[in-house]
């Protein structure tokens, strides 16, 4: 390892983590072989958040991802943070932050519809979760699956008229059809920017791949009843998984409105242009562009690090010192180090690529 390594992009390991039925489209999108739904949906991207799965408690690595060092030999990310924070991520991240990257990305294909559910704000995480961290959530649907007999959609943001008394009916009932009743069916393409809010349900649909960018936690509640010792527990539980959810229903299309984010180019010259998918007007926790190549474009310089996946064509990164090349599905941990960078078009048709930043940036 040079001593200037963090000067230089990173190439990320590819992983997949077991959860739901799909991972065919990661798969298909990655170029390989054979691909399949094994059970193994999600890739998380330039993670230093540790998976919580069920059952797989022993898995102590579970969502940790690996960087793959010039010399050849693959390190967890986690630990070169910890190792040079502030060269990694930035000075100012890191006077903020520590070396908490704030930031989790993932590559998610859902075969089936997922259970429907919500997440925390950073408040109802600390006094219920012992966690620093909600999870606001964010959706770019790279693709659909072809093969789906209706179109794929998300579940997002409940109907007018919905209340605590009668989603706790419903959950009391444990009919779990008219919970999902209660939330707006979206059809979804691909290019579709969608914001979570903690606190909205939501489910993803069956046949939607998509590059899900959120806050650093892995803390989801759904609406099933679970089985306790006591009935104390079991209310416990109960007022907890309510409490989660935000009873603020709204028409179809102003629901429309509220989440699904029109995108907004904030650069562009004759090699390229950058668009804004989701900023500071949604939220502060983090933001993502989508960057598109035709010759050579200018990297945006924020003084901290960021999380990029091809998701098509092929080029460069040129920077000081060298060069990289990258192809559709690479994954590529940016630090605050690199100075200089060009995107650089090699193929023949346009380098896209999309790119996640820490909280506070754009």
């Amino acid at each position: 390892m040079t001593k200037q390594f963090w000067e230089k992009p990173m190439e990320l390991v590819p992983n997949k983590i077991p959860r739901y039925p799909g991972g065919r489209e990661i798969d298909r999108f990655r170029g390989l072989k054979d691909p399949k739904d094994d059970g193994r949906p999600e890739a998380w991207v330039g993670s230093t958040t540790y998976a919580v799965n069920r059952g797989r408690e022993g898995d102590s690595n579970l969502g940790l991802s690996e960087v793959l060092l010039p010399e050849g030999q693959k390190v967890l990310l986690k630990d070169l943070i910890e190792s040079y924070p502030a060269e990694l991520l930035g000075k100012s991240h890191v006077s903020r932050f520590g070396s908490n990257t704030c930031l989790l990305v993932k590559l998610l294909d859902a075969r089936e519809q997922l259970g429907l559910q919500t997440h925390p704000t950073r408040e109802y995480a600390r006094k219920h979760f012992n966690s620093e961290f909600g999870k606001v959530e964010s959706w770019y649907i790279i693709d659909v699956r072809k093969d789906q007999e209706e179109q794929p959609y998300v579940l997002l943001g409940f109907k007018e008229g919905i209340s605590r008394e009668i989603f706790e009916e419903l959950y009391e009932r444990q009919d779990i059809k008219a919970m999902e009743e209660w939330c707006h069916k979206i059809p979804v393409s691909p290019g579709d920017m969608f914001f979570v809010d903690a606190g909205v349900p939501h489910a993803v649909g069956p046949g939607c791949f998509m590059v899900e960018v959120q806050e650093s936690s892995d803390i989801t509640v759904g609406v099933r009843k679970r089985k306790f010792s006591s009935a104390g527990e079991e209310l416990e539980y109960k007022e907890r998984l309510l409490g989660c959810y935000q009873y603020r229903g709204a028409s179809y299309q102003d629901n429309l409105s509220r989440y699904k984010i029109l995108p907004r180019v904030i650069s562009q010259d004759t090699g390229g242009t950058e668009t804004l998918l989701l900023g500071g007007e949604q939220t502060s926790y983090f933001s993502v562009t989508e960057v598109k190549v035709t010759d050579e474009f200018p990297f945006r310089d924020t003084g901290t690090f960021s999380i990029v996946i091809v998701l098509d064509g092929e080029g460069e990164m040129i920077y000081e010192g060298g060069r990289m090349s990258i192809r559709k599905s690479n994954e590529i941990f940016l630090p605050a180090g690199i100075k200089n960078l060009i995107w650089a078009n090699r193929g023949r048709t346009p380098l896209k690529l999309i790119r996640a930043f820490p909280p506070e940036v754009l």
